[in-house]
């Protein structure tokens, strides 16, 4: 794993002495030297990585990684250049064109949005290949609940947008008067016709900012 080297690290640092993380980190370890994981090890905290504490404007909150090959890089939906968009990425598209008039890009690489302050976080950061929720109850979710209290307790604007069971639940830990709650079944084809179409966060989630005095988040991606 790549070690958190920005200003994530005070929130997330006293997480790493506890013995829930050192079984975890044991786990994970043991994980990439007996099969295949993604994604890959160095990628693991890349959300934090390209996206520091005191620039994170929107938190779009998914599940888990996408557990086939070539997909999953530490963003949450977003795929490299190349790969073909996993059907939650074109339904997330769908839902941006329809709000905002965004054209349906063709890359599902996320990094722009992530570069402008959108912290692209699972619940877990990692998954065996072609097992979805693999690593359940393992402890990356005591780990990215730390993360969320951390953005919790920013006292400026920010959006926390909650796609799916596993992020809607990180709702109650949510108490700052300062932030705006977006939440919606998730973009998966088997949920996405029961309340994500139609959900409008792209434009909510602007709409919050510019009021604030917060610059927009230029969503487009091509």
């Amino acid at each position: 794993m790549a070690m958190i080297n920005n200003d994530w690290l005070e929130v997330l640092s006293p997480e790493f002495h506890k013995p829930y993380y050192q079984s975890l980190y044991t786990f994970i370890k043991e994980e990439y030297a007996r099969g295949t994981v993604y994604p890959p090890a160095d990628d693991i905290f890349n959300a934090f990585h390209l996206t520091p504490l005191h620039q994170v404007k929107v938190l779009i909150l998914g599940q888990d990684p996408y557990h086939e090959e070539g997909q999953a890089h530490g963003l949450s939906f977003s795929v490299k250049p190349g790969v073909a968009l996993p059907p939650s990425l074109v339904n997330i598209y769908q839902e941006l064109h329809d709000d905002i008039g965004c054209p349906i890009p063709k890359s599902g690489y996320l990094k722009k949005w992530a570069d402008q302050g959108v912290l692209l976080l699972n619940t877990l950061l990692t998954v065996r290949a072609h097992q979805a929720f693999s690593h359940k109850g393992r402890g990356w979710e005591e780990f990215t609940d730390a993360a969320i209290r951390g953005l919790n307790t920013q006292d400026r604007p920010i959006v926390f947008i909650l796609w799916g069971s596993p992020a809607r639940a990180k709702k109650s830990m949510l108490n700052n008067p300062h932030h705006l709650i977006l939440e919606s079944p998730h973009p998966s084809p088997l949920s996405a016709y029961r309340g994500f179409f139609g959900s409008r966060p792209f434009s909510k989630a602007n709409a919050f900012l510019e009021a604030n005095g917060v610059e927009p988040i230029d969503w487009t991606l091509e």
